[in-house]
Order: C-alpha cells, then structure tokens, then sequence
C-alpha cells in the first residue's frame, strides 16, 4: 500500500507541473490558456500542500498531541467552550475567515494579467497564510483560547500588545470600508439586486427566530426554510424590478452607504441569534455550494482565458490600482493568499472548540480552501474579454479605453443578458458576478437563464460581505469596548448597553465615513496594505511562539514569510502615503483633500505601529538566541490522566477538573 501511495502521489506531483507548464506558458506560449489548467494546478498544490507541508507542520514543529487535554474540555461552560465535531467545526472556520476579500481581491488584481495573481494566490497561502492560521491557532489553543492581542501582550510585552491591539482595530475598520463599498457599487440604481438583498434580512430573522423559539434545535427545517425563500426573493426581484415599486429600491449611491451603516449598527448590537447565526449558517451553504458549481463549471465547459498572462500595468497607471505590479499585486490579491484578518479567527471562536489537538489542522486546510474561492474568481474575471473587464470595474469610457488597447467588445450585450447596465461600476463585484454568471449560462439547460445567475451571483456575494461585515462590526465594538475600558471601566461590560450602543456607533461612523470619501482606487490598496500588515504582525508572533517551544530551528517557516510580506507592505504603505498625500495636494475641493490627507495618516500610523512591533520583537528575539536571556512563555499543558508539566507557571490539573471561565477568557 505504500508503494502504490507513493505513486500516486507521483503522478499527482506530474499532473501538478504540467498544468503549471500550461498555466504559466512554458507550453503552448502563443494560446490562450484554458481555464481548466488553472483548476488543475490549483487543486494539485493544494492536496499535495496539506499531505505533506501540513502534515510537516503538525507532527516536527507544533507536535500535536492529542494527550494534551483542549481548552473546550478544560474550561468547558456549554457556551464559549465546548468540544465540536471536526467537521462542523472546519465548517465554522471557514465560514469565519472566508469573507468578500478572496472574492474581490483576485478580479481587482486581474489588471496585472491573470499569472501573478494566480502564482501569489497558490504559493502565498500554501507557504505564508495557511501557516499563520493554524499556528497562530495552536499557540492560542495552548494558552486557553486567548486573543491574537492578548498573546502578543503575554509573549511580547506591553508595548507589542498595545501596538498590536491599536492595528487590529484600525484594519478591521478599513477592512469593512472596503468590503462595504464593494456592495455599494454593486447595488445602486439596481432595483432587483436592491430587493433581493433587502429581504435577506427579514429571512435572516424569520430563522433566527424559528430556530430559537419557534422550532429549537430543527436545523434541516430551518436549513429548507432558508434556500426557499432565498430562491423566492431571487426570482420576485425581478418582477418588483419591473413593476412600479422599481423606485423605491433604485437608491442612489450616499442613501446605500448609510443604509448599510444601519445595518451594521443593528447587528452589532442585537443578540446573535437574530441576525449572525442565521446569516452564518446561509454563509456557508451558499460558499461552498456555489464555488463547487463554478468549479464543475469550469471542468465541464473549459472556458479559455481571455486575459493575457500579464498587462502593460505591471508598471504602474493602471485605471483600477494605480501602482506598479510590485508591490501592489500582493496587496490587492489580499485575503486568499494571507489575511491578517484570520489570526483574530485563529485566536477567537475556533481555539475554544478544538476538541483534540490533532484537529487543530483544520486551521492549515480552511486557508487552502480559502484560497481555491480566490482562484475560482480570478477565472471568472479572467473569462471576460479585457476591455469589458475594465469598462466595468472603471469609468472610463469605450474611446478611453481602446486608446488604451483595450477595446470594448460586449458590454451593452451582457447587459442586456443580466439586464441591468454593468458599465462603470468599480470594485469587482459587479464583473465578477457577470463572470460568474457567463460560466453557468454556458452549463446545459441553463442559456436563458443569465440573468438569474447575475442577481444569485450578487447575492452570493453579498451574503459573504454582510456576513463579514456584521459580524466584523461587532468584532471591532468589542475592541473599542476593551481599549476603552482601560479609561472609563463599565465599557469593559460587553453587555452594557450605552457602551454598546456607543461603540457600535462609532465603528459604523468609522468605516461609513471611509466608504463615503474613497473609492476602490484608495479604500481596497488601503484594506489590503492593513490586512498584511497584520498578517505580517500574526507571524512575528508565531515566530516568538516558535522560540519559546525552543524551535528555532523552525523559524525559518515564520520567518521568510514575514520578511516578504512585511517588505511588500511597508513598501506598499510607503507608495500609499505619497500617493495619497500627491493626490490631496492636486484637489481643490477641501472635504476631498481632507480624506486623502486622512487616508494618508491611517495609512502611515498602521506601518509605524507595524515597524513598533517589529523592531521590539526583533531586540528580544536577539535576546533569547544570541545573549541566552531566560524567558518565560503563557503556554498551559495539560495532559490527560492528570500528569503532565505547564510550560510557564500554571498549575497542573488533573483530567476532568474545569478551570473557571473568568478573568482571561
């Protein structure tokens, strides 16, 4: 069996680097490629990545170990934690860290050509994201499920952790910003998108609702429940769009921002069970489901490439991120090759749930999975002939854009098809859901039906922005509510509700506020320069776990990731705050000015603190390897049957016995 496994894993090596030989044009140079060699390559790092980097990483550097007793048994509360299922937990996980970024980045970043943005999304999240989650995921595991902030502040100092604390909450705002916006642009003067997305709200409740207090504990009810009226407001948005009532849901542009504002607002502050759940569990019916459809797409109708390789953007200019391939690419490119974002996951709800250590890798697979949504969406992109590409995710006109090179070839014709008009409508969404919905026009049966695949596309979207953006909402108004309570302590009561109602207020203002004053061009480099950033941070943190495991010899697995990120985002950040700071001097308008000067210091403050984090890391971190200076480490092992040492100066204690749930947790 061995040696028939080996071979296998041969010929799946083989297969691997042929499609790459496709993808890349060492075969075949002058074709276009054929999107099935993307799906091929993909999927063959992605399998071969987890059998043997993953499983590298669990059993020579972390060294699970499924004697060691979890938090979900050892401070067990029914609530927080709890040993879940592996299964349903990787669901959770995904759902969780899976947001709009590897949906929008990757059709954003398609600008540069289809290759460096496939090549960063497959390589980056195999060698740098999937290897912060999961071991930023086993450190909080072994420290009682403690926050990303909260090991930086135990391992590192006061200085880390607060620096560490601020730049959390800052990209978390600018990251909602830019998804936010996404939405917007996607949705104004779209009367049936408009409507469909409305009534996901009241369905949201009618199932929060029905699973709590009408039918507890009937998730295939609920499940059913939930797809049909879906599948209902799908199709009654089309009539409403054409029926008198069209006015009321064709909202122009600011009204949407402030909507959407309203909407955060509410789910931050009312219970969970009403909105987020709810909005979770759809999430992830609808993640998995459609990304498995646009993949059988694919496979079945093998759409060529119509993208080249790479643009004449990689140097700089480009109508939709203006800098040059490097280091913009990665910084568009975002949540599906690393996400700073993830770590506050990797260190959140999952670390509470793991019932066995081994199941921890659950954090190396969800990044890979992740990563295939990011794919899926640089083919959809990719599909469409490039000038149509850029005549909807710019607003320059046909004239402009075919002096560019990029003639326009079938813009009035897909919107027609999907009958909205799709021109000039920035930010990704809107070309990738026309991709989207041209793959399955193409699926037998289905070539009338476009229309219906556009609007399902945008729902699809947006039901993963709005499940990021509540619930990331709420995430940030926790983080104000803990900063602020170092100053006025009732803010620290989560459930207290002015402080609540105070903090949700003020996260909301913040990101609406961004939405209302940028634009693609500034919001998502901004998003993307904060979000590796922190991922940047997450590694550094993982690095100090490493010593402190006395595993240096591993730290090159951290280390190299975290240099080449953190060079890419500094460089980026630097390139931001100049063009940010050129582009508020050449306005007159003084509300305009005022928001790039702005930009340009959010910018700036998030790559000091980064640089902060760093340079104090650094200097401990030469403490402990070249001047032998004693350490002490957070970490708690406790091993079932009751034997077993602590890593710090916590207490052994014996199988079966819970800590309490207060204080650090």
């Amino acid at each position: 069996m061995k040696g028939v496994m080996l071979i296998v894993w041969a010929l799946v090596a083989a297969l691997c680097a042929v499609a790459f030989g496709f993808v890349t044009g060492l075969f075949n140079p002058v074709e276009k490629v054929n999107g099935l060699w993307l799906v091929v390559a993909a999927a063959c790092f992605y399998v071969l990545a987890l059998r043997f980097y993953g499983r590298f990483l669990a059993r020579r550097v972390m060294e699970l170990n499924d004697q060691r007793v979890t938090p979900a048994h050892r401070l067990y509360d029914e609530r927080n934690f709890y040993p879940a299922n592996k299964y349903v937990l990787f669901g959770h996980h995904f759902a969780a860290i899976a947001g709009a970024g590897p949906l929008l980045g990757p059709v954003l970043a398609a600008q540069f050509g289809f290759l460096p943005g496939f090549l960063w999304l497959v390589i980056g999240a195999v060698l740098a994201g999937a290897v912060q989650d999961f071991i930023i995921l086993v450190a909080s595991l072994r420290r009682n499920g403690r926050s990303l902030p909260e090991i930086a502040r135990d391992e590192l100092g006061t200085i880390t952790g607060t620096a560490t604390a601020v730049a959390v909450l800052f990209i978390v705002v600018v990251a909602l910003a830019g998804l936010g916006l996404a939405v917007v642009n996607a949705l104004y003067r779209n009367a049936w998108g408009t409507f469909t997305i409305v009534m996901t709200i009241p369905i949201g409740f009618l199932m929060g609702f029905y699973l709590q207090k009408f039918r507890p504990g009937r998730v295939g009810e609920v499940s059913a429940l939930g797809v049909t009226l879906l599948i209902v407001a799908v199709a009654a948005g089309r009539m409403v769009a054409q029926s008198d009532l069209a006015s009321w849901f064709e909202i122009d542009r600011s009204t949407l921002v402030w909507l959407l504002a309203g909407y955060g607002f509410l789910a931050s502050v009312l219970p969970a069970w009403m909105l987020l759940i709810p909005r979770d569990y759809l999430s992830t019916f609808m993640k998995v489901g459609v990304v498995a459809l646009l993949a059988i797409g694919v496979i079945l109708l093998a759409p060529p490439i119509e993208m080249p390789r790479v643009t004449g953007f990689i140097h700089g200019g480009g109508p939709i991120i203006p800098g040059t391939l490097f280091p913009f690419v990665f910084i568009t490119i975002a949540c599906g090759a690393i996400s700073g974002f993830h770590s506050l996951v990797s260190s959140g709800t999952t670390p509470k749930m793991i019932a066995r250590e081994s199941h921890a890798i659950i954090g190396y697979g969800a990044m890979l999975l992740e990563s295939v949504v990011g794919v899926m969406a640089l083919i959809a992109a990719s599909v469409l002939v490039p000038g149509d590409y850029l005549a909807i995710n710019t607003m320059l006109s046909s004239d402009s854009l075919a002096d560019m090179g990029f003639p326009v070839s079938r813009v009035q014709e897909l919107s027609r098809l999907v009958e909205v008009d799709i021109s000039g409508r920035p930010g990704g969404a809107v070309s990738l859901a026309v991709g989207m919905a041209s793959i399955f026009a193409g699926l037998p049966g289905m070539s009338g039906l476009m229309s219906y695949w556009y609007q399902f596309a945008l729902l699809f979207e947006a039901l993963f922005i709005l499940t990021t953006i509540d619930a990331g909402t709420r995430v940030a108004r926790y983080l104000v509510q803990e900063m602020g309570g170092r100053f006025y302590a009732p803010l620290q009561r989560i459930n207290w509700w002015p402080g609540a109602l105070l903090s949700s207020a003020a996260v909301v203002g913040g990101w609406g506020y961004l939405i209302g004053t940028g634009s693609i061009s500034t919001i998502w480099p901004m998003f993307g320069a904060a979000n590796q950033l922190l991922g940047t941070l997450a590694l550094c943190i993982g690095t100090t776990v490493l010593i402190k495991m006395r595993k240096s010899q591993f730290l090159w697995i951290t280390t190299v990731p975290m240099v080449f990120v953190g060079a890419i985002t500094l460089t980026g950040s630097y390139e931001m705050f100049g063009l940010f700071v050129g582009m508020a001097a050449g306005v007159r308008d003084e509300g305009q000015a005022f928001a790039l000067y702005l930009d340009a210091a959010l910018v700036g403050v998030v790559a000091l603190l980064a640089v902060v984090v760093l340079v104090d890391s650094t200097r401990q971190w030469y403490g402990y390897l070249i001047q032998g200076r004693p350490f002490t480490s957070s970490e708690v092992v406790m091993m079932s049957g009751g034997g077993a040492s602590a890593a710090g100066s916590r207490p052994t204690i014996s199988d079966g016995v819970h800590l309490p749930t207060g204080g650090c947790c």
